[in-house]
């Protein structure tokens, strides 16, 4: 990598990436690193959340979806009334400052985690670790705009996507079974709990420093026009009319809820019926189910490049549609299953975490593409928001559904939800895109 001199700048590059001045390979590393444990810490509560419930504050397995349902729902809540604040706090005090706090709050929330022995006690830690999330996620969608320059965006967004797969096969590898090692280690299973999340606030903790002392220093000048919230909501929402951008908002709904589902309740049904009919701890069950996992996020992890490659050579709603296919036959098949172990099994989560990459390249993809250019800013900001109602939708209905109906009723609802915006998008397909200049990329077809 070229270095700055102190008379001209250089053109900076990293793995092929432009990047913008005053970003130097140490800070790509760094940015890359918060991408993957981002993804890890984000999948780490949920996944392990079962362990809690049922080894160490021993709750009913019928009270355990609507439990884990409500934790996710007031976590989605914070991020949503957060996300805004953090992003204009970055501009006052800085980027790296706001992405270490961040770090220190997720470490605080997975702390918190480790002592709490009753629901209240977990709810804090999740509203913690909640507000943790969203500094962090703020910041990496800020830092990429901030450290490379557009051309390579894309080339920068495959990179994150190779890091967030890896951050998740790391927690469904590893991190699930620590609760099942530091218990064949001799402890109860509150002794593990602890054990668990200590181990892991501490590594976050010292992620946040890293971030402090490794991100570019400085802060990054602000636009002095900003469009308020609620008129960028308005604009948004406006923008809605146009049957297009319609689709793309709810795929974003199907797309984050997709991500819910499987975060949430798979491990919550591989303890559950470990517990039950194996005759497993639920540590064990979990460590189990993890494995399950990683069968799923290295199916999303591989055919990440498959869905762009579609997204980029063919029709954008085509290429949507194909994603909710997927989507739609993975989360449909589990309403035959009843063994979070199975093969069958394996073969549904397979398609869903095909169906979960694909979608969320193929809806924000078509996305960028319809938003006009003045609106940008509003059209995205009503696409992210749709996907956190499709959070919010997730962990309330699944919970229940989970609780008094099916194991796999999360999934079987997202399933036939996937399958109607599937029928909206064949039927979008062939109507014209609209009077956008940046449509003109239905030639494609």
């Amino acid at each position: 990598m070229t270095e700055l001199t102190p008379n001209a700048p250089a053109k900076l590059r990293f793995l092929g990436l432009n990047l913008n001045g005053g970003v130097l390979g140490g800070h790509m590393l760094t940015f890359y690193l918060a991408c993957y444990m981002a993804i890890m810490l984000a999948t780490f509560v949920p996944q392990t959340q079962p362990f809690l419930l049922a080894e160490v504050l021993k709750l009913d397995p019928w009270r355990q979806g609507v439990v884990s349902g409500n934790l996710n729902f007031w976590g989605e809540i914070v991020i949503i009334v957060t996300v805004g604040l953090w992003g204009s706090l970055s501009d006052r005090v800085g980027r790296r400052a706001v992405t270490a706090m961040g770090f220190a709050l997720i470490a605080a929330g997975i702390f918190m985690y480790g002592f709490a022995r009753d629901i209240p006690g977990l709810l804090i830690g999740r509203v913690i670790y909640s507000a943790g999330i969203a500094a962090v996620s703020t910041m990496l969608i800020t830092l990429m705009a901030d450290y490379v320059k557009n051309p390579s965006r894309g080339k920068a967004t495959g990179y994150l996507g190779i890091m967030n797969g890896l951050g998740a096969m790391t927690a469904a590898l590893f991190l699930l079974k620590l609760p099942a090692i530091f218990k064949s280690g001799g402890m109860n299973a509150e002794e593990a709990a602890f054990a668990t999340y200590a181990t892991m606030a501490a590594i976050t903790f010292a992620v946040g420093v890293v971030m402090f002392f490794c991100l570019r220093a400085g802060r990054e000048q602000g636009s002095a026009n900003k469009t308020p919230m609620l008129r960028q909501l308005r604009e948004g929402i406006a923008e809605g009319r146009r049957p297009i951008i319609a689709l793309a908002y709810t795929s974003s709904f199907v797309a984050r809820g997709n991500l819910a589902v499987v975060g949430t309740f798979f491990t919550l049904w591989a303890s559950v019926y470990g517990t039950q009919e194996l005759g497993l701890t639920s540590a064990e069950a979990i460590k189990k189910g993890g494995g399950i996992l990683a069968i799923s996020y290295m199916a999303s992890l591989l055919s990440a490049p498959l869905f762009g490659i579609m997204s980029d050579r063919m029709n954008r709603v085509s290429a949507l549609a194909v994603s909710l296919l997927v989507g739609a036959v993975g989360y449909g098949s589990t309403y035959w299953l009843d063994d979070p172990f199975s093969v069958p099994t394996i073969i549904s989560l397979i398609l869903i975490g095909m169906a979960e990459v694909g979608c969320i390249i193929t809806s924000g993809v078509l996305i960028a593409e319809q938003a006009p250019d003045r609106l940008r800013g509003s059209v995205v900001g009503v696409f992210t928001l749709t996907g956190a109602v499709g959070i919010l939708v997730a962990s309330v209905v699944g919970g229940y559904l989970f609780d008094h109906w099916l194991k796999t009723g999360p999934f079987v609802f997202f399933g036939l939800i996937s399958a109607f915006v599937l029928v909206w998008a064949v039927f979008l397909r062939g109507r014209p895109a609209g009077s956008c200049a940046a449509m003109a990329t239905t030639a494609n077809r």
